[in-house]
This record gives C-alpha cells, structure tokens and sequence, in this order.
C-alpha cells in the first residue's frame, strides 16, 4: 500500500519511511484505532509508533544516574595535601637521621677526626675507632685533661661525656680508671660522681695516694674545708711508704700526686 502520509510504498502497521499510521494501526498507549497516515493519536496524543508504557525497546539497557561529588571544601580539601606533606618531612627526617647517624657517630666520624683524636690535625691524626676500649679511654682522659689545662671548658663539655661513657664501657674499673673518672668528672663539676670514685678507691685501700688526691680536690671544690684538710694530712702521712711501691697507677698520674702533695702541704 501507499503511505497516505508521505505516498512511499509501505505495508504492515506504520510507514517505515515516515513512521505514520497505516491501515489496523492502533495506538500503543490507548489502543484506539489509529487514522492512517496518522502520526499522533486523535484520543489520547501519544505520538504513532511510540512504545507502551514502561516498555523498553529492544536497544535500550538500564542505565543508573552518576550524580557528580560536590567539590571538597574546608579542611576535607587540604585534608590529602597535609597528609602528603607529612609523608614528605617524615621522608626527609629519615634520610637526614641516617645520613647524620652514618657521618656523625662518635664511635666513627668523630673519633676518626684530627681534633677529636687529639692530635694537632694532619696527616699525623690518629684514629681512636681502631684502639682497643683502654686505649681509648685513656686517650680522651688526656683529652679532656689537656683541655682543662688549656682552660678550654666548652671543649671539656664536650668531649667529658664521650670520655665518660668510654670508661663505663670497660670490662672491669681498677683504682687507675676511678681515678680517671674522678678528675673527668671534677673538670665538669659533677662532684657526686667523682666522690663516690674516691669512696671506692678509699674503701679497698685506705692509703692509697690516688684516692686520697681525688678526695682531698673535691672536697675543696665543694667548700668542705675539714675533709678537705683531714684528706690532705692522710695523704701527706701515707706517701713516703706508698710511693715505694712497684705501682703502675702512681707512676702513670706521677705529675697528678706531686701537685697534690705540694697543695697539701699549704
């Protein structure tokens, strides 16, 4: 038949050219019978060719609404860069600590250097990580002794406890390394520690001149003149016998008693 709407040739219900009713044709909303060449339905409206209701054509799939996210505002919007940037510091403090760690410990770095060696610097510099514990503990007690001497107090802050710490590190203290400890601890004005060395040299031996020197100097730093001048006269009584003996501690602080002796003798 002829579409009585656009004239091409059609069959069935609707035009395929032009969608218009054609004859039979009924309205998919209503059902009412549809006018040919009719393209909207006089009864209800709905446009000829139209699905039924809640039909779906056949290349139709469900499809579900994306509903944009509203942009983040306030602390939800640089919530993600604080969290970066931490990250970032935390990163940088890692690397810092250990590349600080690796260059600065004082078992390597510091040791290792010319100053801290105790030389003058230069090639002749030596390096303290490679002596035995004695050997380096002994080598900072000259360190800070010297420093002492020289009035150098900020060094002997510095180096006192790297001293300290090298002593307590040893397998075992004798009279000589309380001793030590004693006049580090004096140069730092950490009386306590040095006392308590003297107590425990005195205690194993009474006369020994090692212990009584160190007594004597911390009790006149800290104003206990009576100790102060019972130590000194203990001293001066116990030294011509003491200083007879075969005893490698006096001969290694000889220096250290012939000073004290002669300010015990004031």
């Amino acid at each position: 038949m002829t579409c009585p709407n656009c004239g091409a040739t059609a069959r069935g219900k609707f035009c395929s050219e032009c969608g218009a009713a054609l004859a039979g044709g009924k309205c998919a909303n209503c059902q009412a019978d549809l006018t040919p060449g009719a393209k909207f339905c006089h009864k209800c409206g709905t446009p000829v060719g139209a699905p039924a209701p809640g039909a779906k054509r056949p290349s139709e799939s469900p499809t579900v609404p994306v509903r944009a996210a509203p942009p983040a505002t306030g602390a939800a919007a640089i919530a993600p860069w604080v969290v970066a940037g931490i990250a970032v510091v935390a990163l940088f403090a890692l690397v810092a600590v250990n590349r600080f760690s690796s260059t600065n410990s004082p078992s390597t770095n510091a040791m290792s250097n010319a100053p801290f060696a105790g030389g003058a610097g230069g090639a002749g510099a030596v390096d303290i990580s490679s002596m035995s514990p004695e050997e380096r503990a002994q080598r900072l007690f000259n360190r800070v002794m010297r420093l002492q001497s020289e009035n150098k107090m900020d060094s002997v802050q510095f180096f006192a406890p790297m001293a300290l710490d090298a002593y307590f590190a040893l397998p075992s203290l004798d009279d000589d390394s309380r001793y030590d400890i004693g006049r580090i601890a004096e140069a730092v004005g950490a009386f306590p520690l040095a006392k308590a060395q003297a107590d425990t040299i005195l205690q194993a031996s009474p006369t020994d001149l090692l212990g009584l020197a160190l007594a004597m100097r911390v009790a006149r730093e800290t104003k206990d003149t009576q100790a102060a001048g019972d130590f000194a006269k203990r001293l001066l009584a116990a030294a011509p016998k003491e200083r007879k003996k075969d005893n490698a501690a006096y001969k290694a602080h000889a220096a250290d008693l012939d000073l004290a002796l002669k300010e015990a003798a004031r």
